[in-house]
């Protein structure tokens, strides 16, 4: 056994004792998005130069002592004083002040969820030097740093990042201050009942958009260009509506033309997860949700078919959102 081994080994069941006693401590917390701090869930504890300065008063009260110096009692006395205020400020700064989570927004896996706090404070002092960070965050930048004016609010903006699609529950928040002196730490830790839905994250350069499937009655098969462009296109025709208008076309060839709203009538657009190719089924999700955006971005008609699932053809941004949200929960 070398020696790095041998040295890492003691460090291995404190860690996951520590790891077991803190998932244990977080379980018992309540789940609620929005928390009143007071005595019974603020915690404090002296910092590394809260202990210094405690052994530096110590060292000053025995030669005060030995020497009988008088103004060593009163360094001391005052030193003393000072750092017992200190623990009294700081922890008054988190007391009384209030956390609010907004709902956060569904967000494509891979990317940051950024959770917006919002901290009132009721009294008619202000709050100084209040950090908020996700608990389980290690970058040294995971704080972040406000002051709350006195009968105001402050907002904070904190992130954390999902990997996976789903329905997450946000992570644990904690809030902490070390004012005025640093000499001490005051800490709450939050757990939020907000959950964040992730969708899958969209395929790059996903192939366009298969072909649409006639309706009743109709024949033949709606084609889509390379291009993500729709062949059903015609002149354009004064009054026609700008959004109905192939601009890449248009750009192309230097004339206007306008998608027939004949043809999208006798077509229909199916986002189908048969028809997303091969692979696992992240892979072909991830291939649904890039179609979903590029039929958005056409401001075609179209539906979603999943097992066990269909979201009826329809445009717009409610039904791209129902369209993500069923590929997130499939």
């Amino acid at each position: 056994m070398t020696r790095a081994a041998s040295g890492t080994l003691p460090l291995q069941p404190i860690g996951f004792v520590r790891r077991r006693f803190r998932d244990w401590w977080q379980q018992r917390l309540p789940l609620a998005d929005s928390l009143v701090l007071t005595q019974r869930n603020v915690y404090i504890l002296p910092t590394v130069p809260g202990f210094m300065l405690g052994a530096t008063l110590v060292v000053l009260l025995v030669g005060s002592i030995n020497y009988q110096l008088n103004l060593g009692y009163l360094l001391t006395f005052l030193l003393a004083g000072s750092a017992v205020v200190s623990m009294h400020l700081a922890h008054a700064t988190l007391r009384g002040l209030s956390l609010n989570l907004l709902q956060p927004e569904p967000q494509f896996a891979g990317t940051s969820a950024p959770l917006s706090v919002v901290l009132t404070n009721p009294r008619r002092s202000p709050r100084h030097a209040i950090a908020v960070a996700v608990l389980e965050a290690t970058h040294d930048d995971r704080w972040v740093w406000t002051d709350v004016p006195p009968q105001g609010t402050s907002v904070v903006h904190v992130a954390f990042q999902p990997q996976r699609r789903g329905l997450h529950r946000v992570p644990p928040l904690t809030a902490e201050t070390r004012f005025p002196l640093g000499t001490f730490r005051v800490w709450t830790v939050w757990r939020p009942a907000a959950q964040v839905l992730v969708y899958p994250a969209p395929e790059p350069g996903a192939p366009p958009l298969p072909p649409g499937e006639p309706r009743s009655g109709g024949a033949g098969a709606l084609r889509v260009r390379h291009s993500g462009e729709f062949d059903g296109v015609r002149a354009y025709r004064r009054g026609d509506p700008l959004k109905q208008v192939v601009w890449k076309k248009a750009a192309r060839s230097d004339e206007l033309v306008s998608r027939d709203g004949e043809q999208a009538q006798r077509y229909q657009l199916w986002l189908d997860l048969a028809q997303a190719g091969g692979g696992d089924l992240e892979h072909r999700l991830s291939r649904l949700a890039a179609w979903v955006l590029q039929a958005d971005r056409l401001g075609a008609l179209y539906g979603l078919r999943l097992p066990g699932r269909t979201v009826a053809p329809g445009s717009g941004p409610a039904h791209k959102r129902s369209c993500l949200e069923a590929l997130a929960r499939c």
